[in-house]
């Protein structure tokens, strides 16, 4: 299992959704509104930087359906502007349902 975060553009949001609906046993997705800032040039002087807004998609899938979820991320996301965002994976040892104690796969 992995969990696979996306840093996106707001605008972009509804159909980066629609797009891993589509996905045959796509997983629940967590969605938080946000601010950030990209990487930070040395500017050399100390101007005020204001933070974008983002949205941060959250999600623990299986294997089989990581590279899938990143492929269509990506490619709804994409404007090819600065601050389309960024995609994290990372490994994930365990998952519990609170509700039914069921762990692992199965659990997510």
């Amino acid at each position: 299992m992995k969990e696979v975060k996306a840093i996106i553009q707001p605008f972009m949001l509804n159909q980066v959704l629609e797009a891993l609906t589509e996905i045959p046993g796509a997983p629940g997705i967590t969605i938080s509104h946000l601010q950030g800032l990209g990487g930070m040039p040395a500017s050399g002087h100390d101007d005020l930087i204001e933070p974008a807004p983002r949205v941060k998609l959250e999600m623990v899938v299986p294997d089989s359906l990581v590279e899938q979820v990143v492929q269509t991320i990506a490619a709804r996301a994409h404007t090819g502007n600065s601050g389309d965002g960024k995609i994290f994976v990372s490994a994930v040892e365990e998952v519990v349902k609170i509700r039914t104690g069921q762990r692992g796969e199965g659990a997510i």
